[in-house]
C-alpha cells in the first residue's frame, strides 16, 4: 500500500555460515575434530560419547551453545572445556563448530 516499503533485510551470514562456505576452513575444522575429539571420546565406532553428527543434542542446540560447550565443557559429563587451547584460539573453535554443523544432516 501507500507509504509502505517491503523489508529487504536479509540476515547477515553467521561466522559458522561463512566458515562452512570455505573448504580450507572446513578442512582445518576436520583436522581439529580428528585430533581433539575423535581420537578420544567422539569416535564414530566408540559410542562412549554423544554422536555429534545427528540432530539430537542434549547440552546445546545453537552454534553459540556448541561453542560454549567446546570452550567450557558440559557439566556432569566427561566433556572438559578446551578453553582457548587450540592453536588459533577462538577462531579454531568456530572452525570446529562449522565442521560439526557441516557433517550433520538437515536438522533445521
Amino acid at each position: 500500500g501507500c507509504g509502505e516499503t517491503e523489508s529487504t533485510d536479509l540476515a547477515e551470514p553467521t561466522i559458522v555460515d561463512q566458515l562452512r562456505q570455505d573448504p580450507l576452513e572446513l578442512a582445518r575444522g576436520e583436522a581439529l575434530y580428528q585430533g581433539s575429539c575423535a581420537q578420544f571420546c567422539h569416535a564414530a565406532e566408540s559410542g562412549s560419547a554423544a554422536d555429534l553428527f545427528d540432530c539430537t543434542w542434549i547440552h546445546g542446540q545453537s552454534d553459540d551453545e556448541i561453542f560454549s560447550i567446546i570452550t567450557d565443557g558440559a557439566p556432569e559429563t566427561r566433556m572438559v572445556g578446551f578453553g582457548s587451547n587450540f592453536p588459533e584460539g577462538e577462531a579454531d573453535t568456530w572452525r570446529l563448530v562449522a565442521y560439526i554443523r557441516e557433517q550433520q544432516p538437515g536438522c533445521d
